[in-house]
């Protein structure tokens, strides 16, 4: 366990008062097989059943009466078959014990315990289930189809259990910093690495390999590739160009699941060219911009409106868009190049809480999602609050199959360059991502060191470390 077990004993209480009354389950994972029984992925716990019981086991299920305040630890023990394959382990007694909860009971017990507070009419509180072997559990245990479960989920469980994670504590904050230092290491390491010949798939081992020799893992599949108008670009087999750039979005999970999520540009050739460098550096006063604007108070939401505006402002400027900007910018013009948001939560998921529900998480009664495309793939749009952990990761793509869809149908036509564009339609794509920790007077990156980004610090890093 990461933490004391009085931090476990009161993020407990303070769901429980937040759901008010019935039985509240958790579901802790199993293990998932990869092709057979026992080759299996490695074990990844559920982060809400880690955040509040704190133990890594496969089998295990947590439920807090939320009336009575009794909790209860279900899990079988491991036999000696078992323990000639994997070494002793702690009991489920001694793993109650460590996380601060009373009882104990083998996982039989717990349909019993269901069973009558159906009987007695209870209200029975679980989160979405994202694994189908949970969901064949929750089936048998209480009897939903699978196909209703999200339905039937409970929502003042899920309200609860976002509002409790999504502010993260001083021991939480320093978890996430050694995070961001493992992805530090990972992101220079693939600076130095980037020069015309070296692979893709070869740059994307060496950082899932250094997130596993710190003693972490990749929190997400690394996104490695040259061609990074491709939101998802995983790494393949091709050899770096040069006069090209090679775009790298990856980041750290430490053993107890607290993440990092940064993203990086590099030019293949060791220094931007012109055209390179003019959306580069639009991206960079995007990205820095986010960390004037982002403060107690304000609405994630209007900081990606400015982002956006500014980048339409930017972009009026070098001739590829024309017009209002604000205008441009409620039309979803601006689109064609950020067809995404600014940025997500994180935390125990690299995108927080996400399973539980984008809305839930990213949105709340003030600030609702919209539909229009671009500003729809916004994960994050509340009030911020000290304690939030997001992603700042504007970028500027340029996607041929998009430009020339709307090219051909006119979308925005009236505020879009189509020829000027082009001529820049072979950039590929570009993104800066950071980790940011909104504070009480502002926000401040996660990590003692921070990766380069601007223009000159990029080019310098690389002339400095690049390996030949």
């Amino acid at each position: 366990m990461l933490f004391q077990k009085s931090t476990y004993t009161e993020r407990r209480n303070a769901l429980r008062q937040l759901v008010g009354n019935g039985l509240i389950v958790l579901f802790g994972n199993n293990d998932s097989p990869m092709n057979y029984p026992a080759n299996a992925y490695k074990f990844r716990q559920d982060s809400s059943f880690l955040y509040f019981f704190g133990q890594h086991r496969d089998g295990l299920v947590g439920v807090i009466d939320a009336d009575s305040g009794e909790e209860t630890l279900f899990g079988n023990e491991i036999d000696i078959d078992d323990i000639v394959w994997y070494g002793e382990v702690t009991s489920v007694v001694q793993m109650a014990e460590e996380c601060g909860v009373a009882k104990t009971a083998p996982m039989a017990a717990l349909s019993e315990l269901l069973n009558r507070a159906k009987a007695a009419g209870r209200t029975i509180h679980f989160l979405p289930p994202y694994r189908h072997e949970t969901m064949l559990t929750i089936t048998d245990l209480l009897g939903i189809h699978h196909s209703a479960q999200r339905a039937a989920a409970s929502q003042r469980l899920i309200d609860a259990v976002v509002k409790l994670r999504l502010k993260k504590s001083a021991e939480e904050i320093e978890e996430m910093e050694r995070a961001a230092e493992i992805g530090y290491e990972m992101h220079t390491t693939a600076m130095r690495l980037c020069r015309p010949g070296v692979t893709e798939a070869y740059i994307g081992g060496v950082l899932d390999g250094i997130a596993s020799s710190l003693g972490a893992v990749p929190s997400f599949q690394s996104i490695v590739s040259m061609h990074g108008e491709i939101l998802h670009g995983y790494p393949s087999a091709r050899p770096l160009e040069a006069g090209r750039l090679l775009l790298c979005d990856a980041g750290a999970e430490t053993r107890e699941h607290y993440c990092s999520d940064h993203t990086r540009t590099t030019p293949i050739s060791g220094k931007f060219t012109t055209k390179q460098k003019e959306i580069y550096d639009i991206v960079v006063d995007c990205h820095d911009l986010a960390l004037t604007h982002a403060h107690p108070g304000t609405r994630w939401w209007d900081v990606h409106y400015g982002v956006c505006c500014l980048m339409t402002e930017r972009l009026k400027d070098l001739g590829l868009m024309k017009g209002d900007v604000d205008e441009a910018v409620k039309a979803g013009a601006h689109a064609l190049f950020l067809p995404h948001g600014l940025g997500h939560a994180m935390g125990m998921d690299v995108h927080d809480m996400e399973g539980l529900g984008q809305v839930h998480v990213g949105y709340d009664a003030e600030t609702r999602p919209a539909d229009q495309f671009g500003i729809a793939s916004l994960r994050f749009a509340r009030r911020l609050e000290e304690g939030h952990v997001i992603t700042d990761e504007p970028g500027i793509y340029f996607i041929p199959a998009l430009i020339d869809h709307w090219r051909k149908e006119g979308i925005n036509k009236d505020f879009l360059c189509f020829d000027k564009i082009e001529e820049y339609k072979d950039i590929g794509g570009i993104r800066i991502e950071d980790d940011v920790l909104i504070t009480a007077d502002g926000c401040r990156f996660l990590g003692k060191r921070l990766i380069p980004y601007h223009t000159a610090d990029v080019e310098a890093y690389i002339a400095e470390h690049r390996e030949c």
